[in-house]
């Protein structure tokens, strides 16, 4: 039984209930359309105050849920959420502009922009594993660029969800943000209304649920979705560094993280020695003994026994076909624990490299040849996030020329989702478009092509009738495309 029993318990919400917000947003969001930076910015300040004088609410419910340390929540659910707000604030005005167009040679008699509207009714499904971050920071952009969003947090977190439930309902009207807690009922009755755009984040399988279900709508979607991310370190890396910096890149939720170092690639030459670092990293931050390890205050825990027993069949699998436990390696299911553990020599049929570990166990493998590494990654779906440890800018080059990822960090990880200016988001099976910042803002809004004629409009010259002169013209427009603009 997990001892981090929920003080709230999510059921099914009324599909005609749905159906009845989900109509009435619909007078909102045409209204909203007209909406200023001001008005947007208004909506983000309340939701802002809101959050905040939530913080305790959510401290608790963050321990009720899954032992998660104060010190995480605010450095993983509230601060990227804030910032996210701050962001808006101080650039929606800048972002909701037409953007001038200059004319190409077809069109030089024309004036053309681009007007970011809102899309209207949105949808955003979040998981479980950062439920305020992948919930709130979602609506932020939707609310920046004026649009109405349904909300769908994960039924796994029912105490964190019900704190965001109380927050929306107490800063907006059903018909402009509303939140409906349940589960795959609940997700199915929403999935199946015609969204004008559907925010997932989550794992690549029920992404393609989410596709297949927006399809029938011809609905657009942004799919925020995981796959195992690689790690490479050669031998010039500064192997401290990357052993504090990764270990906390790996650990951090327990590993519940979609752009966790999911395997490390490490130079043979100094791959006994950053394992020994590595080590060392976990003992100074967790507790020298298991014991200490397991009663340690900072060590969020697996979210529920099912995926502790997940996470531990991925483990006994590869330990059981001749991978090495270099530390941790504990398990207890009913407490919903994982030791911080390192594998070394895993062997290539183990499912643990194979599947998305989403825990504390992180496999080491050697290696001699960069290309090797290079050719093993290109061989596997593109991952949403890529990590390159080395001081050989060759080697950085060869690795980021020659591979794909959602994004990539050099001598760093996990950067790359809290950079405000930086597009988030995978590519295929790791996701489909971006977030954050003005990406998330361009996300939620339609990017409308406006072009105005002038008095003289010179297309009259392509009317018909199509006589010689005519003819004459047309042809020497069209013989005139071979030379390039200038």
């Amino acid at each position: 039984m997990n001892t981090m029993s929920p003080v709230a318990m999510i059921t099914e919400s009324d599909p005609q209930q749905i159906k009845t917000v989900f109509d009435s947003q619909q007078a909102t969001a045409i209204r909203w359309r007209e909406s200023v930076a001001e008005q947007r910015i208004t909506r983000l300040k309340r939701l802002r105050e809101a959050v905040l004088e939530h913080r305790q609410a959510f401290y608790h419910a963050f321990e009720l849920d899954y032992r998660k340390p104060v010190a995480e929540v605010d450095v993983t659910e509230l601060m990227p959420v804030l910032d996210e707000i701050r962001h808006a604030v101080g650039r929606l005005k800048q972002w909701m502009k037409p953007q001038k167009v200059s004319p190409t040679s077809l069109m030089l008699t024309t004036s053309a922009w681009v007007e970011y509207q809102p899309r209207g009714r949105v949808l955003i499904i979040a998981p479980w594993n950062y439920p305020l971050n992948l919930c709130f920071g979602p609506l932020v952009s939707a609310l920046a660029a004026g649009n109405t969003a349904i909300i769908k947090p994960s039924e796994m977190m029912p105490n964190v969800s019900a704190v965001m439930a109380d927050i929306i309902q107490d800063v907006f009207s059903s018909n402009e943000v509303a939140l409906f807690e349940g589960g795959l009922a609940t997700s199915e009755a929403l999935l199946a209304l015609p969204f004008d755009h559907i925010f997932f984040t989550g794992s690549p399988m029920v992404g393609k649920v989410v596709m297949a279900a927006a399809a029938k709508n011809l609905t657009s979607v942004t799919l925020e979705l995981g796959g195992k991310s690689p790690t490479i370190i050669d031998e010039t890396a500064n192997l401290q560094v990357a052993a504090e910096t990764l270990m906390w890149g790996k650990f951090l939720n327990n590993g519940q993280t979609c752009v966790a170092p999911d395997y490390i690639y490490v130079h043979n030459a100094v791959k006994d020695a950053f394992i020994d670092a590595c080590r060392s990293v976990i003992q100074a931050r967790y507790g020298l003994t298991p014991s200490e390890q397991k009663s340690s205050l900072d060590l969020t825990r697996i979210v529920n026994q099912r995926h502790t027993q997940r996470v531990a069949g991925l483990l006994n699998d590869a330990v059981e076909k001749g991978a090495k436990v270099m530390t941790g390696g504990e398990v207890d299911i009913e407490r919903c624990y994982v030791a911080p553990t390192i594998l070394d020599q895993v062997p290539a049929n183990a499912h643990i490299l194979s599947e998305e570990i989403f825990g504390p166990v992180l496999p080491i493998i050697g290696y001699s040849d960069i290309d090797t590494v290079i050719a093993e990654i290109n061989a596997n779906p593109k991952p949403l996030a890529l990590y390159v440890w080395s001081y050989n800018d060759d080697v950085v080059q060869k690795v980021v020329t020659r591979t794909s990822s959602g994004g990539v960090c050099i001598n760093h990880c996990l950067m790359q989702f809290v950079h405000g200016n930086l597009p988030f988001g995978g590519v295929n099976n790791s996701g489909i478009g971006n977030s954050h910042g003005h990406f998330g803002f361009k996300a939620f809004s339609h990017e409308r092509a406006v072009v105005k004629a002038s008095k003289l409009m010179m297309v009259r010259l392509f009317f018909p009738p199509y006589d010689e002169s005519r003819r004459k013209i047309i042809r020497m427009t069209v013989d005139s495309m071979k030379w390039p603009m200038l």
